[in-house]
């Protein structure tokens, strides 16, 4: 009778956590990062050491950035020699620790002041003022006449015109999170350089109107041009022009890479590098999320007709590819909605209860990717401090004893929700324990596939 209850108490749990599992592919670097923060860029950020945690390994991510601070990061971003402006910012109401930076931004052209002698360092930057100086790194804003009558207007026009505010939450006016910030920051790496053109200028006294500027993209074919992304520009008309070269390439000369591929679960993902070395692998953001029985109907209605009718599909269960699926049996059965939908086609049944389904729709290169990741119940069987890392002793699933997960967040004993791909022990969480009357237990003896399986009812 005991172990009866001890089975369903995990059964329960397993169930319970479902929709609570962090999926992500890395283990943060900071105790207080997560999935749902920025993860990608503030990991990629600490690597290359432009945005950094505190002395407690904490990031930070809620806090609101200065102007002070934000000179900082700007400086670190564009590898300024900081020890060289000592001593030289114009500005009389800056701290010592910051003024070096300051000065090397003012100095850059890329940063300035209230006013001659007032730079309002402890104020909070906003996301218009990190936007503007991050241009002015890439290139944009040399002439006063790019600003027009509203520097925010312009600054957020061409911001959006190079995807410079995806994923970042705050608003033109308001202050921006560490958390926001190093999205700007990355958002900024990816982003490609520009050169600007002018057709002559014409100066009256000391003003010098500028006519007709535009922006280029930098192009090379050199073989750090490739390292973040190869793409051309639109305007290019022969492809021995090169690649745009993008600011994290400019900076870096190849030493920084990413390359578009997949994760151990099959998702699509990010693979960033530093020197030689993986920053980590960075799952895209599914379309689509399913913790429970996925019928044909659902993925069907979810994905959308043309997706489902025209588009090349590509079905993963823990990692392994099911070679048998056929998106024109999808669409065979699109009006089911009792079966799982490859169960449906004569395969496995591979979604119910549990287990997280992630789909992913790529409308660029015309793909749907299914990713189906089961989840699994163990126990903590030893913590390894020296090591750290932890075993598990498996109640159900692949675990094995000699497979180690990086953390020492769980004691010996404690119970665990785990998922497995690739050989490897890729999550654990904690399970969420709850008490109560066992009141119905049913086990489910018949060979059918659809068949929901062993369950039970407490209270």
């Amino acid at each position: 009778m005991r172990n009866l209850k001890r089975a369903l108490s995990l059964g329960l749990t397993a169930a319970m956590i479902s929709g609570l599992m962090v999926m992500g592919s890395s283990a943060a670097s900071y105790a207080d990062v997560t999935s749902e923060q920025n993860q990608e860029a503030i990991e990629v950020l600490q690597a290359v050491g432009i945005m950094v945690g505190d002395e407690k390994g904490n990031f930070n991510p809620d806090q609101n950035v200065t102007r002070n601070e934000m000179a900082v990061v700007m400086s670190n971003l564009m590898a300024y020699n900081v020890a060289t402006y000592k001593n030289t910012s114009p500005f009389t109401d800056v701290p010592s620790w910051a003024e070096p930076y300051v000065a090397a931004c003012y100095t850059n052209g890329i940063t300035a002041g209230y006013s001659d002698t007032v730079y309002g360092g402890n104020d909070t930057v906003t996301t218009a003022q990190a936007a503007l100086m991050v241009m002015k790194a890439l290139g944009y804003f040399q002439y006063s006449s790019d600003f027009g009558s509203d520097w925010q207007l312009a600054t957020v026009s061409q911001g959006n015109k190079i995807d410079l505010f995806e994923d970042v939450d705050s608003g033109v006016r308001e202050a921006m999170t560490r958390n926001d910030l190093a999205q700007l920051v990355l958002n900024t790496l990816e982003a490609g350089t520009v050169e600007a053109e002018t057709n002559g200028s014409i100066s009256v006294g000391d003003i010098t109107i500028v006519n007709d500027v535009k922006y280029n993209f930098v192009t090379s074919n050199r073989d750090y041009a490739y390292a973040i992304s190869d793409k051309i520009p639109t305007s290019s008309t022969s492809a021995t022009v090169g690649p745009i070269v993008e600011l994290g390439e400019k900076l870096y000369q190849g030493d920084l890479t990413k390359e578009e591929d997949y994760d151990d679960f099959g998702r699509p993902a990010n693979i960033w590098e530093y020197q030689a070395k993986e920053v980590g692998t960075f799952e895209d953001e599914a379309d689509y999320t399913f913790t429970a029985k996925v019928t044909s109907k659902a993925l069907y209605n979810e994905v959308g007709k043309t997706a489902s009718e025209n588009y090349t599909w590509s079905v993963y269960v823990n990692g392994d590819r099911v070679d048998d699926f056929s998106s024109n049996d999808l669409v065979k059965y699109k009006a089911d909605d009792d079966s799982d939908f490859n169960a449906k086609q004569g395969g496995n049944k591979l979604t119910g209860n549990g287990v997280i389904t992630e789909v992913f729709v790529d409308g660029t290169h015309e793909t749907v990717t299914v990713a189906v990741m089961n989840q699994y119940a163990a126990e903590v069987l030893k913590v390894d401090e020296d090591d750290k890392d932890i075993t598990l002793s498996a109640l159900y699933g692949p675990a094995r004893t000699t497979d180690t997960f990086d953390t020492t967040d769980f004691a010996e004993d404690d119970i665990v929700v785990y998922t497995y791909a690739n050989g490897e022990i890729q999550s654990v969480q904690a399970a969420e324990k709850m008490e109560g009357e066992v009141t119905r237990v049913r086990t489910n003896t018949a060979d059918g596939e659809e068949k929901d399986g062993d369950n039970f009812v407490v209270d």
